[in-house]
């Protein structure tokens, strides 16, 4: 029976791919949230109604979400960026608004389905959150967002006489040749200062558009407010204070036993920036795959033997061109997984220039992924959310259990002797992790306590460096303060 009544429903019009939705204006879409808003919710039609939401939701978050991710594959397209900032301001703000209102309206009706207990608590605090006066002041906080991915996808360098990206020197910093190293090292931080103004007066309006979300919104500073936002429920910012501590109490001691010995191994009397690449032991750098095929092809073994589903997601992946590995000039930073919910299918995106920390990274954004694929069993749209700190079990898990399978023998990439390198490179990597997750969290907490101070990009720098040289012990960034001082902009 629910099948049949969905389909005399006006929903079972809507398109059946996010590409024919994404032409769709605001005045075709609205009349399916008025329908949601206009029906009577009760026991018998609760479920069917949620699912009639999703429908449309997943158009609207899977539109979203490819015009995300194409502006992130190509900075630098005009068109691309025209359709991208057009949603933000045709659609995402009325759609914002309209899911406002069935998320009041499902709440206070009382009613809910099996399963539907997290989300539940999710949609209290959106809705406890929400205010339409910054509707207009979200869509412009994900343009300024982009405006630093284009400035960042802009950066190239000459080396070797040839234009390279910046993640393209990596290599370089691995080479057994310290001179070289410093060279790059100092080619790229050159090349960062150059758009210091730039990223300085993006910060200044990004800043003023989140406090003023925060004062709409009744909440003390922004930092209370993106609390609620990313629905942290099961701990305080006390708590994330006491944390910090703890790094610094335990990690860091061991990250200086880690620092110095490796500052031994080189021979050197200071341990500067660029000597934290290379090999402490003169070996050559681990150099995993030549090709992204060949990322692909190894990691997707890797996958298979991990478990044969987990392999058969990767696979379709890279049948259905959902991996963009490469780096690129025009290409943004990082590398991320994204969902599009309609089609129940996850995103890689990855600047992959041939070194370990890429197989890292494919495997990290893999248990993304998996996690994708395995939460489109559920029914609903609203249970596919989940909060960044439970994402991270699945990707961070996932580096993990690939590990063993590192050895060509496998199907990895390494010799037995290399692939035990690297395991043991990777939990040396996690450990030094820590004081870094220790200044990026405890920079966050001061901006946003302090907002007036943080409007100056000056005062920014200090705190960054201060809590550097606090939780990074050992490296010796003497005559190099202005570049440590900006490393908030990276």
């Amino acid at each position: 029976m629910k099948g049949q009544n969905k389909k005399k429903s006006m929903f079972s019009t809507l398109p059946g791919s996010s590409k024919e939705f994404m032409d769709w204006s605001w005045d075709r879409i609205e009349p399916y949230y008025k329908e949601l808003s206009g029906r009577r919710l009760r026991e018998g039609n609760i479920a069917l109604w949620l699912s009639d939401w999703s429908s449309l939701r997943e158009l609207i978050y899977e539109t979203y979400n490819r015009l995300y991710v194409a502006t992130t594959m190509d900075t630098t397209d005009p068109e691309i960026h025209r359709r991208y900032t057009a949603f933000l301001d045709d659609i995402f703000p009325f759609a914002q608004k309209a899911d406002q209102a069935l998320k009041e309206k499902l709440l206070a009706s009382g009613l809910s389905v099996r399963g539907f207990e997290m989300p539940l608590q999710n949609m209290r605090a959106e809705a406890d959150l929400f205010r339409d006066v910054n509707v207009n002041l979200l869509s412009s906080e994900l343009k300024l967002s982009n405006e630093y991915d284009v400035i960042i996808g802009a950066q190239t360098v000459e080396w070797d006489g040839k234009e390279v990206t910046l993640p393209q020197l990596a290599p370089v910093y691995q080479d057994s040749d310290r001179e070289r190293r410093e060279r790059a090292w100092r080619l790229a931080m050159q090349r960062f200062l150059a758009d210091r103004e730039p990223i300085n007066d993006l910060w200044g309006r990004l800043l003023e558009v989140r406090s003023q979300l925060a004062e709409n919104s009744g909440r003390k500073n922004y930092r209370d407010y993106r609390w609620q936002q990313l629905l942290r429920f099961d701990y305080t910012p006390e708590d994330s204070a006491r944390f910090r501590e703890a790094i610094y109490e335990v990690a860091v001691p061991a990250a200086r036993r880690i620092q110095e010995k490796r500052r031994r191994d080189l021979g050197v009397e200071l341990l500067r920036p660029w000597d934290l690449d290379v090999d402490p032991h003169q070996r050559p750098p681990l150099r995993p795959f030549k090709t992204i095929g060949e990322l692909e092809e190894k990691s997707s073994a890797i996958f298979h033997r991990v478990d044969p589903q987990l392999g058969a997601y990767f696979d379709t992946m890279r049948r259905e061109g959902l991996l963009d590995l490469e780096n690129r000039k025009g290409k943004a930073p990082g590398g991320y997984c994204i969902d599009f919910p309609a089609v129940r299918k996850p995103f890689i995106f990855a600047n992959s220039v041939g070194i370990h920390d890429d197989v890292q990274t494919m495997l990290h954004e893999a248990g993304h992924a998996f996690h994708v694929f395995e939460a489109g069993r559920l029914p609903y749209h609203q249970q596919l959310l989940v909060g960044a700190e439970i994402a991270e079990v699945a990707s961070m898990a996932m580096e993990l259990l690939s590990a063993p399978y590192l050895e060509a023998t496998a199907g990895g990439f390494y010799t037995p002797q290399d692939a035990a390198r690297a395991q043991v490179e990777h939990l040396v990597q996690v450990v030094l992790f820590w004081p870094y997750m220790a200044v990026v969290d405890g920079f966050q907490h001061w901006v946003y306590e302090n907002q007036e101070q943080a409007a100056d990009p000056n005062r920014c720098d200090a705190e960054w460096a201060r809590l550097w040289d606090r939780f990074m012990p050992v490296v010796d960034w003497s005559g190099l303060e202005q570049e440590k001082a900006t490393g908030w902009h990276r």
